[in-house]
């Protein structure tokens, strides 16, 4: 039996990301993809139903690496964890804001890809579902928060999800507006400024100082 060859899978993969990228899903021409690959459009269906699988091929690390961020957070037993930390949770300063930018800015062109050029991809509303992901497990650490009275401020599930989509938003916009990496750090220092998540949901005890 014939032994597969996989070593066409990266070159196909590099250049259906350069496709997506120029052209976005809709526009983008499988027959171009393997012409800058050096392959055939069979050697491509055999590894790819049709163009939705392989843009879900070229940005499934990426979205592998955004689904584990989520487990985590979902996956965290809120009971055990002390009021500090709890608190500690919502305060936004430069390094917790960094981490998330240079995540992000390390899988540049996927989360592009996933947020400006997935229109009629299996991904073509990323952007809504992740906020919505990130707002269920942000709003379990908040309900503890509540439950514990470390707030003074109710706000409900749908309050919150416009904030976090507010929130996510001055994320967003960086990669979609092609910003490199200097544009990016200065973009941080406003957003960490612009976002007081314990002052915006009264929170009670701040032992935490900026």
């Amino acid at each position: 039996m014939a032994v597969a060859d996989k070593t066409i899978d990266p070159r196909i993969l590099d250049s259906a990301r350069k496709e997506f990228l120029e052209h976005g899903f809709e526009r983008a021409s499988l027959k171009n993809i393997c012409t800058l690959a050096g392959v055939t459009t069979g050697a491509l269906y055999k590894r790819f139903a049709g163009k939705d699988e392989l843009f879900c091929a070229v940005v499934k690390q990426t979205v592998d690496d955004l689904s584990q961020v989520i487990y985590q957070k979902l996956n965290k037993n809120l009971s055990e964890m002390s009021d500090q930390k709890l608190i500690d949770v919502w305060y936004m300063d430069e390094d917790y804001m960094m981490w998330w930018f240079d995540f992000l800015n390390q899988r540049y062109d996927d989360f592009v890809l996933l947020l400006k050029c997935a229109s009629g991809s299996s991904y073509y509303d990323f952007a809504n579902t992740w906020v919505e992901q990130m707002n269920q497990a942000t709003y379990s650490y908040y309900e503890e928060a509540y439950r514990r009275k470390l707030v003074a401020r109710y706000v409900d599930r749908e309050e919150m999800h416009i904030l976090i989509t507010a929130f996510w938003a001055t994320i967003y916009e960086p990669f979609i507006h092609g910003m490199d990496w200097t544009q990016i750090q200065e973009h941080c220092k406003i957003v960490c400024k612009l976002f007081d998540w314990h002052s915006s949901l009264g929170f009670i005890r701040n032992d935490k100082q900026p």
